[in-house]
């Protein structure tokens, strides 16, 4: 059992989320994020992401109720009995992936991604990429719409979308999945530990121009990017008993 004795009300923009906050925050006697012990995020699936991602080096959990049209990092949202859902969750630890990119005048940029990390082309022209693993050349020449690195909690977002696999939160692997691609056509992508160095090198970059993102954030004509998981950051998602995030992932393989 947790005991939180203060907590923090955020909320997404809409009109719902904006409500049910005030209302908790009276109900609960809610403080500003600096002097709470939990966070509880009140929106859908972006708006979790961008409460992570404001609070990455704060160390302190995260619990998300959904108001929001998208809630699969969420629980189900109620008024009632809050204090004894947070003693009662089971906590989700959350690696974020670093990518670092290079961009056609040489300038390197960094940033964070919790779901996944990916590679587009700009132009109606497909892009070209050459995949180092650790150093080691996997992949000479690859011609595609694009390709992402996914971490298991970003496995059942566009990584599934893009056909890519369903990985356990607890497994220590990380999904290297193509986005349309055209040369070689039937390949499918690979699992990766998540110890793994990623280089993606972007070949003809002025014939065929690349953006890389992280999550939200985006970088335009890339020449090269790195990514690799971010051991020194370290996410604590909160959810319910039986809810829990590695629960919801193997569910979400039995939908049909």
């Amino acid at each position: 059992m947790q005991e939180f004795k203060t907590i923090a009300f955020l909320s997404s923009d809409s009109k719902e989320a904006q409500r049910a906050a005030a209302i908790l925050t009276r109900r609960y006697h809610g403080v500003s994020p600096k002097e709470a012990d939990v966070i509880v995020a009140l929106g859908g699936d972006g708006f979790m992401l961008q409460t992570l991602h404001e609070n990455m080096t704060s160390g302190q959990p995260i619990y998300g109720m959904n108001c929001g049209s998208v809630g699969f990092l969420m629980n189900e949202f109620s008024f009632d009995n809050l204090l004894e859902r947070l003693a009662q969750a089971t906590v989700n630890i959350i690696h974020p992936l670093r990518m670092v990119a290079v961009d056609a005048q040489g300038e390197s940029h960094q940033a964070l991604a919790i779901n996944e990390v990916s590679l587009y082309r700009q132009r109606y022209q497909a892009a070209k990429l050459r995949i180092w693993i650790d150093d080691k050349e996997r992949m000479e020449e690859l011609i595609c719409d694009g390709v992402l690195v996914a971490t298991p909690a970003g496995s059942t977002a566009y990584n599934l979308s893009a056909h890519g696999p369903i990985l356990p939160i607890t497994a220590k692997l990380l999904a290297l999945t193509p986005i349309s691609p055209f040369r070689p056509r039937r390949w499918r992508g690979a699992l990766l530990p998540d110890t793994a160095r990623v280089r993606v090198e972007v070949l003809e970059p002025d014939k065929r121009p690349v953006s890389a993102v992280a999550d939200h954030r985006e970088f335009r004509d890339v020449r090269e990017v790195k990514i690799e998981q971010a051991f020194d950051f370290s996410l604590r998602l909160l959810f319910d008993p039986g809810h829990a995030l590695d629960e919801r992932i193997l569910l979400e393989q039995f939908q049909y």
